[in-house]
């Protein structure tokens, strides 16, 4: 999800789409580019993408990083980029592609969902609110952009089921924008600090372990029933992943734990 300077938004590719706008789209297996879009790829995954994944092929957060995963630190960005990991083929396809289809659809990341739209955020820095931004985009090749259906941005959340995708995008979006300033200090990027923070945000299975078998509990207050929750639920502790962070780097309060 690109953050979005609001002097360049139009002059950004693609038709802006606001909300009563209505953009025309249709994909299914007949359609002669199906798949197409599936290939060679620069497919950003979010801490929600890789929760969803490593689920649903039963696999540890740690496995599918090391499997699925390119992880990218561009220059001038604190922060490192998540990448999927195209095939060793000569169309560098997607890894969970098939001839049938996407083999991880139900759980299929965020970008996936939102195609042929790209979605970005607005930030208002003087009210500090995040606007999410939408721009129809289908690459030439695209057949389905000629198809009759007719789509809202809601209409098209709602068929694609990604509404609690695009929140907890959204919430991911929200604190890597603090990473436009460095908060590493001489430690630098590739630090102790900086490995713990991408832990707790895409290693949720070591975060896990991190919090009920190190010292954590004996540092942070946490409630029982948050500890009850985030001892089994990836999501539940992929939110409290994203409040330590704030705390831990930025000293943002959080009501879920409390240093002790």
């Amino acid at each position: 999800m690109k953050q979005v300077d609001a002097i360049k938004l139009d002059k950004l590719a693609g038709v802006r789409i606001k909300e009563k706008d209505t953009f025309a789209f249709r994909c299914y297996a007949g359609i002669g580019c199906f798949n197409r879009c599936c290939r060679n790829l620069n497919l950003f995954l979010y801490p929600y993408d890789v929760v969803r994944l490593k689920q649903t092929l039963g696999i540890s957060s740690d496995e599918f990083l090391d499997t699925h995963v390119d992880v990218v630190l561009r220059p001038q960005n604190f922060f490192p980029e998540v990448l999927l990991r195209m095939s060793e083929n000569d169309e560098k396809t997607c890894p969970f592609l098939a001839e049938s289809g996407c083999l991880v659809y139900p759980d299929r990341p965020d970008t996936c969902r939102t195609f042929p739209i790209e979605q970005g955020i607005l930030f208002d820095a003087d009210t500090k609110k995040n606007t999410p931004v939408y721009f129809f985009r289908p690459p030439e090749f695209c057949l389905g952009q000629h198809e009759a259906a007719q789509w809202t941005i809601s209409s098209w959340t709602d068929d694609q089921e990604a509404e609690y995708y695009h929140k907890m995008t959204i919430r991911w979006a929200e604190i890597k924008r603090m990473f436009q300033k460095d908060p590493w200090g001489q430690e630098g990027p590739q630090g102790a600090k900086a490995k713990m923070a991408f832990m707790a945000i895409y290693n949720i299975d070591q975060f896990r372990e991190f919090i009920f078998q190190s010292s954590f509990l004996r540092r942070y207050r946490v409630k029982s029933a948050i500890l009850a929750k985030i001892k089994t639920d990836d999501v539940e502790l992929l939110k409290f992943g994203f409040e330590w962070v704030k705390f831990f780097l930025w000293g943002i309060k959080s009501k879920k734990l409390k240093p002790r």
